[in-house]
């Protein structure tokens, strides 16, 4: 599993890397405006779907069928069920897109009411649609092909795949909005582009281990079936995150204009720790814990999570410090550059500070949630879901209840409140506060029940090994919160100036973590101990 996970984590820091770069040069190209929002939005919901139909609810079904399938029958089987599900998958999606390109007026509408006002941005939410609705097709395959792959233990060329989005979607800033008269929708052509590149670009590797295969329509076939048995409850509880993202987009589509361009870029400095490691985790975590349940190994299964958790738990705890920290600082250094101003860089900033609270709860899902469906347990995570889904709504409208009634001046207010929100900035913390607590809400749930049902034991240690996460990230937070108080104001300073710095702070913050971390007993070993 450790060497999955260098495997997993390396190719998809280069991926996320990118994804950096490529925020960069969209930021640089049009900044935080109506068109940046309204590309956002409409790249936001066919990526929700990608993540509900094949990264979030399909992989969780499929891969531990196909393990079991792998482990206990011949490889034609394996072959058969390759093709069945992706021409039931691919038939489906087909149809869904369809959909989607017939009525994109509609779904524009449900997503971000708060424009219908707005005709110029409505009109370009809906071209922009039509150009990235197809994009749900593409990548959704790609996943299957992409949970074939990690079945076998080629992690490195799924995780590798997202780089073509990015360098596409790079392109598409740089150098076909130039040339297109700096039109927005050259980035729905990017993405558009990426997602027959990315399908293609994992075929040979399929080939490789002998599961490319011509797609069959397979509904009735028993495996098929089953995987969609397992899978409709996954479409839920595998997906909370991302539907509350999609309820946040639909607030933020009344708020301060550049309000859904500041939530994306806090998404970035998320998916940075939990695609390197949480997601990592998870992928290397769920083939193993299959495996465990297929074979009836309790004591692997509970040992695995356990190494899982102590890993994860190792880096997110240090993250959330750091990004929280460090919001204005990064927002500042790696976005503050043409048309994206100081005052973005504010505000985007309160965006990375909101959601990283929540950094150890969205990266622990990612284990806790592979212990579920290995043993083919899909209902349990809904209830979770639910309940972290009606708190983050409650909670959604709570935290903006106090911020308005702290931030909003008493002249504006006397304008009505849909007025006072869309013209108010900052408001759109509240969104990412009430999402991080959310997840707590879900994590504590699922790991309830994960013990309830007796198949996780914790190994010795675990006393040690918090006291010594507590102190080695207090001792962080106070050499980094020293610095950042002690330095200039980020937003006031030149390029060279922000880089130095937050190189510096970054370094010391990393170091002085490490340091604590082996004075208190800490061995790498201990990342193998299992």
């Amino acid at each position: 599993m450790l060497r999955g996970l260098l495997s997993f984590s390396s190719m998809t820091m280069i991926s996320r890397v990118l994804g950096l770069v490529r925020d960069q040069a969209i930021n640089y190209s049009f900044g935080a405006s109506a068109v940046t929002d309204a590309f956002w939005v409409a790249f936001r919901i066919p990526n929700f779907l990608r993540r509900l139909f094949a990264e979030g609810s399909f992989s969780t079904a499929f891969v531990p069928v196909f393990t079991e399938v792998k482990e206990t029958r011949p490889h034609e089987d394996l072959r058969s069920l390759m093709a069945r599900v992706s021409g039931t998958l691919g038939g489906i999606l087909l149809l869904v897109t369809a959909l989607g390109l017939i009525f994109t007026p509609q779904v524009a509408l449900i997503f971000n009411p708060g424009s219908a006002d707005d005709p110029a941005k409505f009109g370009t939410i809906v071209e922009l649609l039509r150009l990235t609705f197809p994009f749900l097709l593409f990548v959704s395959l790609t996943a299957l092909s992409g949970g074939a792959l990690n079945s076998f233990n080629r992690f490195a060329i799924p995780a590798i795949t997202p780089v073509i989005l990015n360098v596409c979607m790079i392109a598409g800033a740089l150098w076909l909005a130039p040339a297109m008269g700096m039109s927005v929708l050259a980035l729905g052509w990017a993405v558009l582009a990426a997602g027959a590149l990315q399908l293609l670009f994992q075929l040979p590797a399929l080939r490789g281990i002998d599961l490319l295969t011509l797609p069959r329509w397979g509904w009735s076939h028993p495996d098929v079936r089953k995987v969609l048995r397992l899978m409709l409850p996954t479409l839920f509880g595998s997906s909370v995150a991302q539907i509350n993202l999609l309820l946040d987009t639909v607030i933020a589509s009344y708020l301060y204009v550049g309000s859904q361009s500041w939530l994306s870029q806090a998404d970035r400095f998320l998916e940075l720790p939990l695609g390197v490691f949480g997601v990592a985790l998870g992928t290397v975590i769920l083939p193993a814990l299959s495996r465990h349940h297929v074979k009836t190994d309790g004591a692997g299964f509970s040992a695995a999570l356990d190494w899982g958790l102590r890993t994860t738990l190792l880096i997110a705890a240090p993250a959330m410090v750091g990004l929280m920290l460090l919001s204005t600082p990064l927002v500042s250094t790696l976005f503050q550059y043409g048309r994206f101003t100081a005052f973005d860089s504010r505000m985007a900033a309160m965006s990375v500070f909101g959601l990283s609270f929540g950094l150890p709860a969205f990266a622990l899902l990612k284990i806790l949630l592979p212990a579920f469906y290995a043993r083919q347990d899909t209902r349990t995570p809904v209830r979770a879901g639910v309940a972290a889904l009606v708190a983050n709504m409650l909670l959604n409208f709570a935290f903006l209840a106090v911020l308005y009634q702290l931030m909003v001046k008493p002249e504006v207010r006397a304008l009505g409140v849909i007025q006072a929100l869309s013209q108010t900035p900052g408001l759109h913390l509240a969104l990412g506060l009430s999402s991080a607590v959310a997840s707590y809400i879900n994590l504590g749930l699922l790991a309830f029940w994960l013990r309830r049902a007796g198949v996780y034991r914790r190994k010795p240690g675990w006393g040690r090994f918090l006291v010594r996460l507590v102190a080695s990230c207090a001792v962080m937070a106070l050499v980094v919160g020293g610095g950042v108080h002690w330095l200039p104001d980020f937003t006031g300073m030149d390029k060279w100036h922000r880089i130095a710095s937050l190189l510096g702070l970054v370094a010391t913050g990393a170091v002085s973590y490490a340091v604590v971390q082996v004075v208190l007993g800490f061995r790498p070993r201990d990342l193998r101990e299992h």
